[in-house]
């Protein structure tokens, strides 16, 4: 679970957001630009970020406040699971990332490993849909959901992509040293489950 101190900075950006974003009175709207300041303080103070790349990261945008989401690809071959070497930390992650308007969550999976891996896949089942608070990621000032789907080789050839640095396929048991705040072990471990047993039930939070 996501200390305490993360929760209160994401829940008073998301009220001083939602305040921003309806708010038509000139004194509230002050009050809720003061409650985002605070909360930005909050991560500064913990984070030793400075307070305006935070707000650059996590107060800049506008409307009615949600969770984002995360879609991850589980993709085996003879029972190993494909990774990708994230040239941002230079550590290994199941290939995915943020949804984008206008796909499907499966869709998303689909794209982001050709993108990343240059692999064809089908998605077959749904793994999981993770909080991202509920698990042992790093802090981080969205609050995320992470969607993981159970994806079926059909094609395509291994390449590097803009945003990483190598594409492998990995054994349970030796691992590379992982992306944690894109995916831990306990995580990937659960895709494997869902490899050797067809009825595993779906994850949630």
């Amino acid at each position: 679970m996501e200390e305490q101190w993360l929760t209160w900075a994401k829940q008073l950006q998301a009220i001083a957001q939602a305040g921003l974003a309806y708010s038509k009175d000139v004194f509230d709207i002050e009050r809720f630009k003061m409650i985002r300041n605070i909360s930005l303080e909050i991560l500064s103070r913990h984070t030793d970020m400075e307070v305006n790349k935070i707000k650059d990261l996590f107060a800049n945008e506008t409307g009615y406040p949600t969770p984002k989401v995360d879609v991850r690809a589980a993709v085996f071959h003879k029972e190993q699971i494909l990774m990708v070497q994230e040239k941002s930390d230079g550590k290994w992650s199941l290939p995915g990332g943020w949804a984008d308007i206008g796909y499907s969550p499966a869709e998303i999976a689909v794209k982001e490993v050709k993108e990343e891996t240059g692999y064809d896949v089908k998605p077959i089942k749904l793994i999981a849909v993770f909080d991202k608070k509920c698990h042992p990621h790093p802090p981080s000032p969205y609050h995320v959901y992470k969607i993981m789907f159970l994806c079926e080789l059909s094609g395509g050839n291994a390449k590097n992509s803009i945003e990483t640095n190598d594409v492998q396929f990995f054994d349970k048991h030796q691992l590379p040293p992982l992306s944690i705040h894109r995916i831990t072990k306990n995580q990937i471990e659960l895709a494997f489950e869902h490899l050797k047993n067809a009825h595993a039930p779906i994850y949630f939070d």
